[in-house]
């Protein structure tokens, strides 16, 4: 019997006793992989006692694959994340001089990674600069593939800078470029199939999941054709896919402005009523601060690549930090995925016990809930919540926490296994 995840008529399909790659990470990568797979196998065995394993495949990527096979990124490595459907990965290190800009965006575009998906919620005890983190629970679906991850750019003084300066010159002209003899360039591609998938992800999650409401974010006020096209895109897709579970913040303004304000008001509280997911749009600099004053008007997030950089690192800040914050990136047609810290390598503290691996192991429930074994993924939650209750963290809690007691990875590992009921 295959140990392999599949994919049949478009499910998931999980063998009980399942094999996942993992990739261990370079500089904390070694501290936090062992720990978060033991947290892992723990919680697997108290949901499912020993009819549930998982065996954990190493595959190699970064400095560890660079020292054994001379390459960064092995051909192989891909090749497995595809035979086994799902993987995680601890955090890789960015090339220096090499010919991949960054690891972690060569394996989210090799594999069509178009969703990055980063819950956000607060576990009671953790420290926050908010008053009220509690009512922070959203869940960020950042397009992976496009915008800024595209790559492109023509360094100022280049050949390439050259030739697209002159393009633009004879076809557009260079009015709008201030100071064209030192300006660089950067190309900001947004295509309706990437925006129109990302946003038909996030809004079935929301069905899936019984969230009330999705925000498109974006910044088209000022690039129309960008931001501005993925906001119109995403409501097409609202409108047209899920007419029957959605209502519109712009089938809201054509009501307001055909029949007036109050009757749009009525017909959104009949939508809340009949349990319909509310999608509507918000300006990105103004999103940043609704989230901060009003986060409970917000749940599910779909925005564009640099936009959801911004907003998924504020929103991790919100519930204590991006070392306690989960990451998955998903191709929800494929149903290829990978889970990951967040957080970077951090090499200064690589191997002196003070790396917290709470963001990986909160990836790997995340993983588990992907895979249908939501029990396993639930104790993980409550373990991880009766630890930082009891205020036992690791360093980097350690100096925001009144009272709290400091705990090395590996005494912290062994204090959430020992909350695990």
């Amino acid at each position: 019997m295959s140990n392999k995840v599949t994919i049949q008529n478009g499910k998931l399909q999980v063998p009980n006793h399942v094999t996942i790659p993992f990739i261990e990470g370079d500089g904390i990568g070694r501290d936090i992989s062992e720990p978060a797979q033991s947290i892992v196998n723990a919680a697997v065995e108290a949901a499912y006692s020993k009819e549930r394993s998982i065996e954990w495949k190493e595959v190699l990527a970064g400095e560890k694959a660079h020292k054994k096979t001379g390459e960064w990124l092995p051909a192989q490595t891909i090749d497995t994340f595809k035979e086994h459907i799902v993987g995680i990965k601890g955090p890789l290190t960015t090339p220096v001089g090499g010919g991949i800009r960054s690891l972690n965006v060569a394996l989210r575009q090799e594999l069509d990674l178009y969703v990055c998906l980063r819950p956000i919620r607060w576990f009671k005890g953790v420290p926050s600069p908010v008053k009220y983190p509690s009512t922070v629970d959203m869940h960020i679906f950042r397009e992976n593939t496009e915008d800024i991850y595209a790559g492109i750019e023509f360094m100022t003084g280049t050949p390439e800078a050259e030739k697209f300066k002159a393009l633009m010159k004879e076809n557009f002209g260079l009015d709008a470029v201030r100071f064209p003899d030192t300006t660089s360039f950067g190309i900001k591609p947004i295509s309706k199939e990437g925006s129109k998938r990302l946003v038909r992800a996030a809004i079935d999650y929301a069905v899936k999941h019984d969230l009330p409401s999705v925000t498109l974010v974006h910044k088209g006020n000022i690039m129309k054709f960008t931001e501005g096209a993925f906001k119109n895109w995403g409501y097409e897709v609202a409108e047209k896919e899920f007419n029957k579970q959605t209502f519109t913040w712009r089938q809201y303004e054509k009501i307001a402005s055909e029949q007036g304000a109050e009757i749009a008001k009525e017909k959104v509280k009949e939508a809340r009523k009949e349990g319909k997911i509310i999608v509507k749009d918000v300006i990105t600099d103004a999103f940043l601060q609704e989230s901060l004053l009003r986060p409970y008007d917000h749940s599910v997030i779909a925005t564009m690549n640099l936009n959801g950089d911004y907003i998924s690192d504020q929103l991790a800040a919100m519930v204590g930090g991006i070392g306690i914050s989960p990451g998955a990136n998903i191709n929800y047609d494929s149903g290829f995925a990978i889970f990951e810290a967040t957080h970077g390598t951090a090499p200064t503290i690589a191997g002196t016990g003070q790396a917290n691996p709470s963001s990986l192991i909160l990836s790997a429930a995340l993983m588990l809930e992907y895979m249908g074994w939501n029990e396993a993924a639930e104790h993980i939650y409550d373990a991880l919540e009766h630890t930082f209750s009891k205020r036992k963290v690791t360093a980097d809690l350690f100096t925001l926490m009144e009272g709290a007691t400091l705990l090395s990875t590996k005494e912290f590992t062994n204090e959430v296994v020992k909350n695990m009921h």
